[in-house]
């Protein structure tokens, strides 16, 4: 066992009540949450929200999730290391908590952007379902970058074509192609030294893109839940593994996230969560507006005169109807 007294690290994923964490110098341990930092959660509702007569501390706060960065120590009681801090965080994964609940469920901390993977075809790329994959890392101000796999199986142009309205909107759209190299280089760039959460559809080549442009990494994307879930205890349910000469880069596999739904999103914060939707929302009348039926809409006008494409107006009045009707269930 090393004879180091104490250490940083990040955590990679837990089960049970142990968490796996890369330390600094490259060595994997397995580590337990002191006690002074499970009681800090102890004041919690089960909805995660703080009781009334809980004293509020930057630790009631904090509940460890993959992706943070934390100091462990010797453990106490034949363990052989705790985690003794979560270190501060930079961004973080979460969902709002289900039934109107105060608190929110974490995914994964300390984030630097969100990777979608759709393929160009087989399968075929269904709008709606990445507007979804969008509007989640938009709602937790989260980096999004969009990659088109596949490309050879329709050409460059027409790629470029169907997904001209998303870099209008502003984010980044690489396109791929594992068979011929296409755009290995310029993904290897963006995603070396960051933390990436995966995501996307299945059958799309996560896992096969992954390892040509990181080879050695190994990665079974879709599958890394499944096998850590053979134990006795559920997971937390993110994956987080170092990438491969990355200069510290990880890719984090959410399950969770490939569910896609809206997580409790509030139906008034679905407009700032397209870009080019709440780029125009202050120039409506009405404040309130919900860029439907209301008159001087200016959403509604640059639908009208194309400055906004209709496809994702049409996708953001889905999202809403759903999140409405979610509401009133």
């Amino acid at each position: 066992m090393t004879t180091v007294q104490a250490a940083r690290g990040v955590v990679l994923s837990g089960s049970g009540g142990v968490w796996r964490v890369r330390l600094e110098n490259g060595e994997t341990i397995d580590a337990s949450l002191r006690g002074r930092l499970k009681k800090s959660d102890s004041g919690k509702r089960a909805d995660g929200s703080l009781r009334r007569d809980t004293v509020s501390s930057a630790a009631s706060k904090l509940k460890l999730a993959v992706g943070d960065d934390v100091r462990v120590e010797p453990g106490e009681r034949g363990s052989a290391w705790a985690i003794a801090e979560i270190l501060p965080r930079r961004s973080k994964l979460a969902r709002r908590a289900p039934g109107g609940g105060r608190g929110e469920r974490l995914i994964a901390a300390n984030v630097d952007q969100v990777v979608i993977v759709f393929a160009a075809a087989n399968p075929e790329p269904h709008c709606r379902m990445l507007d979804r994959f969008l509007v989640i890392a938009e709602a937790n101000d989260l980096t999004a970058r969009i990659i088109i796999n596949k490309v050879e199986l329709v050409g460059e142009g027409k790629v470029r074509e169907r997904f001209a309205d998303y870099e209008r909107a502003g984010y980044p759209v690489h396109l791929t192609a594992v068979k011929t190299g296409l755009g290995l280089a310029a993904l290897r760039e963006v995603l070396a030294g960051r933390r990436s959460v995966l995501t996307g559809p299945s059958g799309v080549g996560k896992s096969s893109l992954i390892n040509t442009v990181f080879p050695g990494a190994n990665l079974r994307v879709g599958e890394i839940s499944e096998s850590v879930n053979k134990g006795r205890h559920t997971t937390v349910g993110a994956v987080m593994l170092p990438l491969p000469d990355a200069e510290g880069g990880y890719v984090i596999d959410t399950p969770g996230l490939r569910e896609v739904g809206l997580w409790e999103l509030p139906v008034e914060s679905l407009d700032r969560c397209f870009p080019e939707i709440a780029s125009r929302r202050d120039e409506c009348r009405f404040a309130d507006c919900r860029h439907v039926s209301e008159p001087a809409c200016a959403v509604r006008e640059a639908v009208r005169t194309k400055e906004i494409s209709a496809e994702r107006y049409d996708s953001y009045l889905h999202l809403r109807d759903e999140l409405e009707s979610a509401r009133t269930e």
